[in-house]
């Protein structure tokens, strides 16, 4: 397909998919773990200013979107946690909801990781 090589022509990231999945302890508990889902994965961060326009006194606000574009395959659970390399800085993010799945690629939106949750 030449339009999903065109948009991966333009992958200049690598990204580390990893899950926080239960397991059973030797006791017989349940514990936590992560579990690194997907590796060394071809993608593109992307960011997105939006500037809050509401007059007022005080300053406006800007917020920005923080978006990874990768393959239609790979498997990005919401919580899952998302280490991005790109330009030499590598950044843990957090999916934050249901990707946006097109026949060429995926759109993800993420949130700095501060911890599982």
């Amino acid at each position: 397909m030449k339009t999903r090589k065109a948009i991966e022509s333009l992958y200049d990231g690598k990204c580390t998919i990893t899950e926080y999945q239960k397991f059973k302890k030797e006791n017989k508990s349940t514990g936590f773990q992560e579990v690194v889902v997907h590796e060394d994965i071809a993608c593109r961060l992307s960011f997105k200013a939006i500037n809050s326009a509401n007059p007022s006194n005080t300053a406006s606000s800007v917020s920005q979107t923080i978006k990874v574009f990768l393959a239609p395959e790979i498997n990005v659970k919401p919580g899952s946690k998302v280490s991005i390399t790109q330009n030499g800085v590598t950044t843990d993010y957090k999916a934050s909801g249901q990707p946006a799945f097109y026949s060429t690629h995926q759109e993800v939106i993420l949130e700095l990781f501060e911890g599982w949750s």
